[in-house]
This record gives C-alpha cells, sequence and structure tokens, in this order.
C-alpha cells in the first residue's frame, strides 16, 4: 500500500502548509487503531468494485466479454447484496496486522532517511522526494510479503463457481486446498509480478498526484510567493481528493494489464500446462481474447483506483491528523 508522507512541503506547496506531521509527533497507538479502523471502512466501500474487476479478469466465458454494469447486474441477481463483499471479512481482518507492519515501516523508514540526509547539499525538495521514495519501496516490499497471500486466498473467494476455479468452503479450506496441491509457494503466486511492479505504479500514482494537485492549487490562484494565502481544511481535503482521484485513474491505464495477468496467475487452477507462470498466463490471455485481453475489467479498475486514490488519501491525512501527539 503506498502512502504519502508528510515529510515537509514542496517548493509548490510551500505557502500551503504550515505544519508537518512526522513519526516522532504521531501517537503510535492512536495511530494504528485510528488506521485500522479508518482504513477498514474505506476498504468496505471499494470492495465491490473489486469483486466485479477479479471476475472480469478471471472468468473465461462469459463475464468477461461483458460490461462492468452487466456484471453488477448479473452478481446482484445470482448472490444478492452479499455477493459483492465476498472475501470482504478475511480481507479486512487479516488486513489488520499487515496495516501495522506497512504504515510502521513507511513512516520508520521515510524519518531514517530524512535523518540520514539532514545536512546534505542538495535541494530540499530532492532530500525529501528520496526520503518518501525510499519509504515507498521499503513500504510495497514488506506490504508484498505479507498481502500476497492475503489476496490469493480472498480473490480465490470473490471468484467461486468461475470457470478453472476451485471450489472452497471458506478462508481455511482456500487456506489447506492451495497448501495441499503446492504448499507453501501456491500462497506467492504471482509475488513476483507483485513486487517487480508495485515501485513504479506507485511511482507514476505519486507522480501523478503531485502533478494534479500543483495544477489544481494554480487554477485556484495559490501562488508559490503568496505567504498570506493560506486555504482552508474543505480546501486541502476537496483539492487532496481531486488529485487523488485524477492520479488513480491515470495509474489504472498503465497498470491494469499487470493486474490481469496477476489475478489469473492467481486464482486460475488447471489454466496451464504444468506450474503456472507469467508467461504462460500472458501467452493464455493472448490467446482467448488477444491483447485486448489485457485490459479485462478495466473499467471497474478505472473506478476502483480513482475512489481508491481519493478515499485514500482523505483518510490517511486524516488518520495523521487526529494521531498527532497531544502537547
Amino acid at each position: 500500500m503506498a502512502v504519502e508522507t508528510d515529510a515537509g512541503p514542496s517548493p509548490e506547496l510551500a505557502v500551503l502548509t504550515d505544519t508537518q506531521i512526522n513519526w516522532e509527533r504521531l501517537n503510535k497507538t492512536r495511530f494504528h487503531v485510528i488506521g485500522a479502523i479508518l482504513f477498514t471502512v474505506q476498504q468496505a466501500l471499494i470492495h465491490p468494485m473489486s469483486v466485479i474487476k477479479t471476475r472480469i479478469q478471471v472468468d473465461g466465458l462469459g463475464l468477461s466479454q461483458m460490461s462492468g454494469t452487466y456484471v453488477f447486474r448479473h452478481i446482484l441477481k445470482t448472490d444478492g447484496i452479499s455477493g459483492f463483499f465476498r472475501g470482504f471479512g478475511t480481507s479486512a481482518v487479516g488486513s489488520m496486522p499487515g496495516r501495522v507492519l506497512a504504515l510502521t515501516s513507511l513512516e520508520v523508514s521515510k524519518d531514517m532517511m530524512l535523518k540520514h540526509t539532514e545536512g546534505l547539499d542538495m535541494p530540499e525538495a530532492s532530500r525529501i522526494g528520496i526520503a518518501n521514495g525510499v519509504a515507498g519501496m521499503v513500504s510495497n516490499l514488506v506490504s508484498c510479503i505479507y498481502f500476497v497471500p492475503l489476496d490469493v486466498i480472498c480473490q480465490r473467494l470473490m471468484v467461486q463457481g468461475l470457470p478453472g476455479t476451485t471450489q472452497c468452503k471458506g478462508p481455511s479450506d482456500v487456506l489447506q486446498k492451495v497448501m495441499k496441491t503446492e504448499g507453501f509457494r501456491g500462497l506467492y503466486r504471482g509475488f513476483g509480478l507483485t513486487a517487480l511492479t508495485q515501485s513504479p505504479a506507485s511511482a507514476l500514482w505519486w507522480g501523478a498526484y503531485g502533478a494534479a494537485q500543483h495544477m489544481i492549487w494554480r487554477g485556484l490562484g495559490y501562488k508559490d510567493d503568496d505567504g498570506d494565502k493560506r486555504p482552508s481544511h474543505m480546501e486541502m481535503v476537496t483539492v487532496q481528493a481531486g488529485a487523488g482521484m485524477i492520479a488513480g485513474a491515470c495509474s489504472s491505464v498503465i497498470t491494469t494489464p499487470i493486474d490481469t495477468v496477476k489475478t489469473r496467475l492467481q486464482v486460475m487452477d488447471g489454466y496451464c500446462v504444468g506450474r503456472p507462470s507469467v508467461m504462460k498466463t500472458a501467452k493464455g490471455l493472448i490467446k482467448e481474447d488477444g491483447w485486448w485481453g489485457f485490459y479485462r475489467g478495466f473499467g471497474p479498475r478505472f473506478l476502483n483506483m480513482s475512489l481508491y486514490g481519493t478515499t485514500m488519501i482523505v483518510t490517511y491525512e486524516l488518520i495523521k491528523r487526529l494521531s498527532v501527539k497531544n502537547n
């Protein structure tokens, strides 16, 4: 999970931020408790889109050729409202320890990098950018180690009953069947692909976010040297949300093909001859639908990442503001 750090204001937004909330200023217990609660709520809001996206990407017969709206109606008709929350309980409960690891590694590694680079002859923006970049990579790596097995289990629950998938009764049954057929390695299907693509994907997300936020502030009339003009709290939240939505939308265009291959690799059994691999999965997808097959589920993913970008940045900024130590 990539999240923005508050190491300090960039030159573009120097006049727009009055405080910087770093690791030392946070009440750690409050930070993790509030974070677990708010991110679970955020996850509940976007989970239905993940279910729709995953079903389109995996189904090799009917749903893969249908629109997100059709799949939405199909799930509602066959499974009811509960169908949109398949795997949510496992994901929500299982994600809590992972979020603690990800948020802690993000903030601690960022804080360490800022201290190690303090006093170096480089622009402050470059120093903050390097610290945030390293923190994002460390956090992503920690997240992959924990979240890929959880992702494998949750996505298998999402696609119960679709062609090429194994029927399971619940998360413990999924775990037992994967371990029985493939061993521990089966829980890490798609790990390499996920780990290798998370860093550039995060860079793309935050690059788009920063550029979008700067353009929005400029459009609202805020200038770098206008030290007397300060935005209201509502303006800050609105701009952050808008920039997060734009960043998520831009990122989805680039990352959907990788996500499609990863999802199919993680949940489809008997799809490839021999042990599943990235190349075998990609070739099978091309054979089925051609190159457009890599964009299965693009609509739901586009909406999902736009909503994720918006809710994630607003939620994270709120968590940090609520977690500042009382002086």
